[in-house]
């Protein structure tokens, strides 16, 4: 199987990452912050150790402003419902995921809150049209770092230079950039940060995190058992712990370690290198099949293609793809209504191609001539 849907969860992982997962369950499957039997405290430590790795990756002072959650979409969800209030006004753009829009649609219908979505306007540029969309009662900007749909990195340090100016908080969804993009969140302006930690971070599925800056006034959306504080019937708001109620995934968090760890022994910037050089080959060779419709007039910032064939639909295509070739892609609206909305593909969607950091040229080489003939086949 050639996979090509690493947008979604990149795969494989560095063999590091299994084998950390399979150490947590086999050798300290016990519960962290539980007790204070060796068993428990080596699950601490393995929880810790990845905490440490993320904020030297990510630019992070204090270890305890980095919260961890099952996935990108938690930690959203935490930091837009922990922050906004009832009438308070949020700016979104017209990429996000609805991970970010349909939380903030979700008060929008219950607490009355005021929404503004922004299509880009090549004229203004994102900032300035942030900027011009603030109101007296602007509580929360919101934006996609990378669009998981056209590829399209945004300008979050203008935008949170805007935000600044303000008095606005900031949160950015970094789902398509966290391990890819070089990210130092306390040398940005911005307040919050959420991340996957099965995408770029090499990690596996059921891991996520949330960086909050120190000044921000969130409030716990899950009450619970903490492990600390526990004659309080009040949830504590120290953090980390009291955002991160239950028991933790550690054999998952652990294998978020030795992803985050990979990256750092590899270095993002090649990572990066590589997986750009493979997008490079299949934008080229997409944009030589007549047949093909791409969506964005240049390569994209991210890995990331979004395409449709002429002649067949998207859906149709990948499954061709799936049973006859032996590739796999994602066709649809990938979640992200909003961004089709923005490409004109709202009704029809789009194939996505998302090379990573195991694929090969030669991968990208069978992908393009399976499109080719595809596309001759429905000629």
């Amino acid at each position: 199987m050639i996979y090509l849907d690493n947008a979604a969860s990149t795969w494989p992982k560095p063999k590091g990452v299994a084998d950390a997962v399979k150490q947590a369950i086999e050798e300290y499957g016990a519960n962290p912050g539980r007790g204070n039997h060796q068993l428990a405290r080596r699950a601490n430590q393995a929880i810790a150790h990845t905490r440490q790795l993320l904020t030297q990756l990510l630019g992070i002072k204090d270890p305890s402003n980095l919260l961890f959650f099952a996935n990108t979409t938690q930690a959203l969800n935490q930091a837009i419902k922990g922050l906004v209030r009832p009438g308070d006004h949020v700016i979104l753009t017209g990429w996000e995921h609805n991970a970010v829009a349909r939380p903030v649609a979700f008060l929008q219908q219950k607490e009355k809150v005021q929404v503004t979505y922004l299509s880009y306007d090549a004229k203004l540029g994102w900032a300035k049209q942030v900027e011009q969309s603030i109101q007296e009662n602007t509580r929360l900007i919101v934006t996609i770092h990378g669009s998981n749909v056209s590829g399209e990195i945004l300008p979050i340090e203008e935008i949170g230079e805007v935000a600044r100016k303000h008095g606005v908080f900031y949160l950015v969804d970094a789902a398509q950039t966290a391990g890819l993009v070089p990210i130092h969140v306390e040398q940005l302006p911005i307040d919050l940060l959420a991340f996957p930690g099965h995408k770029s971070l090499f990690g596996p599925q059921g891991t996520g995190g949330l960086y909050v800056h120190e000044s921000v006034p969130l409030e716990p959306m899950i009450q619970g058992g903490t492990g600390s504080r526990s004659e309080e019937l009040q949830q504590p708001v120290e953090r980390p712990t009291g955002f991160e109620s239950g028991t933790p995934n550690t054999p998952g968090i652990a294998g978020l370690g030795a992803g985050v760890q990979f990256i750092l022994e590899t270095g993002i910037e090649k990572i990066y290198e590589h997986e750009m050089k493979l997008l490079y080959r299949l934008w080229e060779g997409l944009s030589n099949i007549r047949e093909v419709q791409l969506y964005t007039l240049e390569p994209p910032e991210l890995p990331i293609v979004s395409f449709n064939l002429s002649n067949v639909s998207g859906t149709e295509v990948a499954m061709i793809l799936d049973q006859h070739y032996q590739i796999a892609v994602r066709a649809g609206l990938h979640c992200a209504f909003l961004a089709h909305q923005q490409m004109k593909t709202e009704q029809i969607g789009a194939v996505r191609v998302s090379p990573g950091y195991f694929n090969t040229e030669t991968d990208i080489d069978q992908f393009i001539q399976a499109i080719r003939e595809i596309s001759q086949a429905f000629a």
